[in-house]
């Protein structure tokens, strides 16, 4: 118990898992508590895919509902991450020095203490395709296309494989869904690890324009905070925002506090689609 629970905070952690006898790890942030507010459909004898997997929270989440098979994708080199301009040199050195230099660390932990049958396979979004990893029933898109540069093409690459359907469980600008409830619009913001910042009726539409019908949409929810934010000093700070450009710094703290109207939770504002591919 010891040897695991030093295991565990010696990693920096993106999901928050509970691993059972009282383990959790500190994540940034916390699916828990809003996990049943994505339009999950009937996963039993599914196969499925997550694509950013990460941790491997919606992995195992997945696998707990009943998958029979399920597959957690995402990148094991730091320098092929769709970086902004101005981070391509400092960003993978960033991600080094906070959460070391194996990839899929914390995923590998989780999976083998929760005694998980889920595969990591270690390919970018854009290089899927049926002969590579096959069809699945239910793809998980989650929290992924704010840093990608080409979110559409992505999209492209997802339907390629999809037998079943898409579960885009993504951030939204709250303010602007507000706003604006039928104009498809995004905010481009090239910093650190993240491109764009689309509204609701944007992210419908990019599924839309990518090849998917929507099927059920999801109430919103506000992806919390884990104590990762606090234990490892990830809450903006002043010095952070000056240098992010105050402008950026506003917008993040807007949607946060939005979003904690809408929901009742402290966190970026999401919602859950599920989609089809119609073509």
């Amino acid at each position: 118990m010891d040897d695991l629970l030093e295991k565990v905070n010696s990693h920096t952690w993106y999901h928050t898992i509970d691993l059972g006898d009282g383990i959790v790890t500190p994540g940034f942030y916390d699916y828990r508590p809003v996990v049943d507010k994505i339009p999950w459909p009937d996963l039993r004898g599914k196969r499925c895919l997550d694509v950013g997997t990460f941790d491997g929270f919606l992995a195992f989440e997945m696998e707990r509902r009943g998958a029979a098979e399920v597959v957690a994708l995402d990148i094991d080199d730091y320098e092929t991450l769709d970086w902004p301009a101005r981070m391509r040199e400092s960003g993978p050195k960033a991600l080094i020095e906070k959460a070391g230099t194996e990839r899929g660390k914390g995923f590998k932990l989780a999976k083998e203490v929760l005694g998980s049958n889920v595969q990591r396979v270690a390919c970018n979004v854009y290089d899927l395709s049926p002969e590579r990893v096959g069809f699945f029933d239910l793809i998980v898109c989650g929290s992924i296309l704010t840093h990608l540069r080409d979110p559409i093409r992505a999209l492209e690459r997802m339907r390629e494989v999809c037998a079943g359907q898409l579960l885009a469980t993504e951030g939204v600008d709250p303010w602007l869904s507000i706003r604006h409830p039928r104009r498809a619009l995004f905010e481009l913001r090239g910093v650190q690890d993240q491109w764009f910042q689309m509204n609701r009726f944007g992210l419908l539409r990019a599924l839309e324009v990518a090849g998917y019908e929507v099927v059920t949409e999801g109430k919103r929810y506000a992806l919390e905070m884990g104590a990762g934010f606090g234990a490892r000093g990830i809450i903006p700070t002043m010095k952070r925002v000056r240098r992010a450009g105050w402008r950026v710094g506003g917008i993040a703290l807007r949607r946060v506090m939005l979003a904690k109207l809408l929901t009742g939770h402290v966190g970026p504002g999401h919602i859950g689609v599920l989609a089809r591919p119609d073509m």
